[in-house]
């Protein structure tokens, strides 16, 4: 999404618009926005794309609600990496290990939070039946793991002996990847549920109106082709989107020139 912010905005902030504009026109009970732990404070395109698509949902949300009690509850759940899901590292540190390595880490001190699938789908599904509308449900991730001690762990369940059977390669970090993930924002609080595991973050709300109008220009940007002016116009609409090794810091620097 790094290389390609158009056809990121394409299918995460349009996507999620146009699924969210339907469940409004045929009266959906129930939206649940399955959003990451990258939107907060976000330092590459696909984060700052899951936060936009938040702020639509929710922005929506607030409108319709004002105007109609009884119209579509949008809900949103924030968490981290899913075991075993698709772009799961397991897997991928798996095949790696079974071709005889390298086991390839981006950085030696990076961490991340991780649930399995079972932990994810049973509190998605709860967030989304406990949901009044227009909140972020966050999930108590547990304690984080680091990368480096995963990937040792699976090359020793394998049989073998780390930087003697198989080697680690460090690979520096991606464009746009952090050391580690947060799951709020600085300014953002969070407030408690009837379940233990998830809370509601408090964050700052968006005026539909107002929003709808840079995101509807966001998208025609994406439709032209045009990735620079995308991704200004990201930062724009998220200022706390500030880029992180990638060739899209150049446009913080001008903004703060300007």
């Amino acid at each position: 999404m790094e290389d390609n912010p158009t056809e990121c905005i394409q299918t995460n902030v349009m996507g999620t618009k146009n699924m969210a504009d339907l469940a409004v026109k045929y009266n959906v009970s129930r939206f649940v926005m399955v959003s990451t732990d990258k939107a907060v404070n976000p330092t590459n395109v696909m984060g700052a794309s899951k936060r936009i698509a938040e702020i639509y949902v929710q922005s929506l949300n607030k409108k319709m609600f004002s105007e109609n009690e009884n119209t579509t509850k949008f809900i949103t759940t924030r968490f981290g990496n899913v075991l075993g899901s698709n772009g799961s590292v397991i897997p991928y540190f798996k095949r790696q290990i079974e071709n005889g390595g390298p086991v390839t880490v981006t950085h030696p001190e990076i961490i991340r939070y991780f649930m399995t699938i079972p932990e994810a789908c049973l509190l998605v599904l709860e967030a989304g039946t406990a949901g009044n509308g227009g909140e972020i449900f966050i999930f108590d991730m547990g304690e984080p793991v680091k990368i480096l001690n995963l990937a040792k762990k699976m090359i020793m369940l394998a049989g073998f002996k780390p930087e003697v059977d198989i080697p680690i390669v460090f690979t520096g970090l991606r464009p746009g990847e952090k050391l580690y993930e947060e799951l709020l924002n600085k300014k953002e609080i969070t407030k408690e549920t009837h379940h233990p595991k998830i809370m509601v973050a408090t964050v700052r709300e968006y005026d539909y109106d107002e929003v709808s109008v840079k995101i509807d220009e966001l998208i025609n940007y994406s439709y032209r082709g045009k990735n620079y002016l995308t991704v200004s116009q990201m930062k724009s609409i998220v200022p706390e989107f500030v880029s992180n090794n990638s060739q899209y810091e150049k446009l913080d620097i001008e903004k703060m020139q300007n």
